[in-house]
């Protein structure tokens, strides 16, 4: 088994916005400290060199506290950093291509938003699935909303474990409750807070008991 449920109940993707005097590992690391399952380095701005040096270093740090660590997007940085794996958009490459490129133990996510995109990465070797956004979200500007039905019925659909993803935090995660899941990925619930390390483990709380509660 590439993924384990269990390492998907807080999955954590990456953003500089809120660094301020802190490094992205710090950053990272807090979140580890507070119970974070699951990261995802997510960089859309960063030159390659600087982005594969700090793929290297969260990896490590990753790896320190037992957490499956994987790379937005970008097959290239992945391979080379030899994260644990990969997490794809609907508009990047084709699920079946990448499991080519990163093999069989290694481990891939795909974003869905239907659940005939939901059943075709399922089929082409996904791992895992992030459904979103699930509420309204500023992080991620083209995220289609994907209503708490759809959410339900992509769960229903598939055999492989669905993560929710967009705008969740703890005063809405609860609405959650009965979907089907079994985690939610978040970056402002976690990175824009002045705690990180006691927002992480505030929301890792609230989401176990939805899962247990559903």
């Amino acid at each position: 088994m590439r993924c384990d449920k269990k390492d998907l109940i807080l999955y954590a993707v990456t953003d500089r916005t809120w660094l301020g005097n802190m490094t992205l590992c710090e950053h990272v690391e807090e979140a580890l400290k507070g119970g974070v399952s699951f990261v995802q380095l997510r960089e859309k701005e960063l030159d390659y060199e600087a982005f594969l040096k700090e793929a290297f270093e969260i990896k490590e740090l990753c790896r320190k506290y037992n957490v499956p660590f994987v790379i937005n997007d970008n097959v290239d940085i992945a391979v080379k950093s030899d994260a644990d794996g990969i997490h794809i958009g609907q508009k990047d490459m084709e699920v079946g291509y990448v499991r080519s490129i990163i093999g069989e133990d290694k481990i891939l996510g795909v974003s869905a938003q239907t659940v005939e995109q939901a059943i075709l990465a399922e089929k082409m070797g996904a791992d895992y699935l992030g459904v979103g956004a699930v509420f309204r979200t500023d992080s991620k500007e083209d995220a289609d909303d994907v209503s708490y039905e759809t959410l339900k019925a992509i769960c229903n659909a598939v055999n492989i474990p669905v993560i929710a993803i967009g705008g969740i935090g703890k005063n809405n995660v609860y609405k959650l409750k009965g979907s089907g899941i079994c985690g939610i990925a978040v970056i402002s619930a976690i990175f824009a807070a002045d705690n990180i390390k006691k927002a992480t483990s505030e929301l890792k709380s609230l989401t176990k008991q939805v899962i247990l509660d559903g």
